[in-house]
């Protein structure tokens, strides 16, 4: 019984994804009129006459505009400071003066995001990131109004946001994906989406509208490089000689990928028993099991730093199936993908109907190349050795990580 309840989670997840990210839609077009308002107001004169107080049962709609006049607020802030030249033509949130990506570049580069984490099951909120702030440059534009200033911290709750929106599409769908498959470890999945919750409704409440560009690229540098250098350890004979039951699956299911299957063993997860201690299951012939209470911490604290950098948590949840729960990286990707898709949707949901905006004209290309990406993903995944997977993670760990450390706390980068 317990195992058919586990077994019908996706698709309840699948839509409450679907229902959570049907509110931000309307909001994002609400911003979008407020951003059109703030240029046509920025040539008018002040009005100094007290606007009467709105009557009592007007109270919720002031407040529902409240939030959403976050990128009024932050053009007005930057037109009295003299930084927005109303007269150029409008590029990101609808800014006059700010960077309008090529949009054949944003679905290549979008493709190559939802490749990168439905393979590895991470590192798609950092190249999301990667593309935001460096390759399209809006990260350069977000620190030009100077730290602190209410347009910085705008830009940078808008690049978090977008980054999610991206990871969380490519979760989605490659999460369907690794299902079919059969290599999602679904009750660790729902365990780490259980923790996640919280962590994705509290800090994107607690830090938006209080992080600077600077601020928030030194750091995400920081993790990343911390990252990078814990999982090159993880590579090392020591500690690959300390995960025989992962490499041994790894290692029956590239021969599985090559046809040399032997006869009644299992290339698709089988769950053996789920207690509310301890689950069980079986990949390729090897035992797994994992405490239930362990994934539901560790949920909560990945999407807690997550949801502050804008990125999915991939990139610490592969290390957490792999290192703790002694995952292969084949079963780590996809049960890291579904984990991903939960903190998400209420990272997203929280952003949003705080009054960060989206730039849709942008996103929305975005998005077409992660439905392309991500498909590809977990079909050409298999054809990797699992080593060389990690070491594509160390790789792009190393070279972010040290960029955005220079680019957060010196004049330096390397790009």
């Amino acid at each position: 019984m317990t195992q058919r309840i586990f077994l019908k989670l996706p698709m309840l997840l699948i839509f409450v994804l679907l229902l959570g990210l049907s509110a931000p839609l309307g909001q994002a077009a609400e911003s979008a009129t407020d951003a059109g308002a703030a240029q046509g107001a920025a040539a008018a004169p002040a009005v100094t006459e007290k606007a009467p107080a709105a009557p009592a049962d007007k109270a919720p709609a002031a407040a529902t505009e409240e939030k959403a006049s976050r990128l009024k607020v932050a053009i007005d802030a930057a037109t009295k400071d003299g930084k927005l030249d109303h007269s150029k033509p409008t590029g990101f949130l609808g800014i006059p003066g700010a960077p309008d990506p090529n949009p054949i570049l944003a679905f290549g580069w979008a493709i190559w995001v939802g490749w990168i984490f439905s393979t590895v099951g991470a590192f798609g909120g950092v190249m999301a990131s990667v593309g935001h702030i460096s390759v399209f440059g809006l990260g350069e534009y977000a620190a030009s109004f100077g730290k602190g200033t209410p347009m910085n911290k705008l830009a940078t709750d808008s690049i978090r946001v977008s980054n999610q929106w991206l990871v969380g599409c490519s979760a989605l769908i490659s999460s369907f994906k690794y299902w079919t498959l059969g290599r999602i470890v679904l009750p660790l999945g729902i365990a780490l989406g259980i923790g996640s919750l919280a962590g994705s409704i509290l800090t994107p409440i607690l830090s938006q509208g209080k992080i600077s560009f600077r601020d928030y690229v030194g750091y995400f540098g920081i993790f990343v490089l911390g990252l990078g250098c814990y999982l090159l350890y993880e590579t090392t004979p020591g500690a690959r000689a300390k995960k025989k039951q992962a490499a041994a699956a790894a290692k029956a299911f590239e021969e599985a990928a090559k046809g040399h299957v032997s006869e009644g063993v299992q290339t698709k997860v089988k769950v053996l028993s789920i207690t509310p201690s301890r689950v069980r299951f079986t990949f390729c012939g090897v035992e797994f099991s994992f405490n239930t209470v362990l994934p539901i911490v560790g949920g909560f604290i990945i999407a807690s730093v997550a949801s502050f950098l804008g990125v999915g948590g991939g990139f610490l949840l592969v290390p957490f199936l792999t290192s703790i729960s002694q995952l292969p990286m084949y079963l780590a990707a996809g049960t890291s993908a579904f984990a991903v898709l939960v903190g998400m949707v209420t990272s997203i949901t929280t952003f949003m109907t705080g009054g960060t905006p989206v730039y849709w004209p942008l996103i929305g290309i975005e998005l077409g190349g992660i439905v392309l990406g991500s498909w590809i993903g977990p079909m050409t995944a298999k054809y990797l050795p699992d080593v060389w997977l990690k070491r594509l993670f160390i790789l792009l760990a190393f070279i972010v990580g040290i960029n955005y450390i220079l680019r957060g706390f010196t004049p330096y980068r390397l790009w």
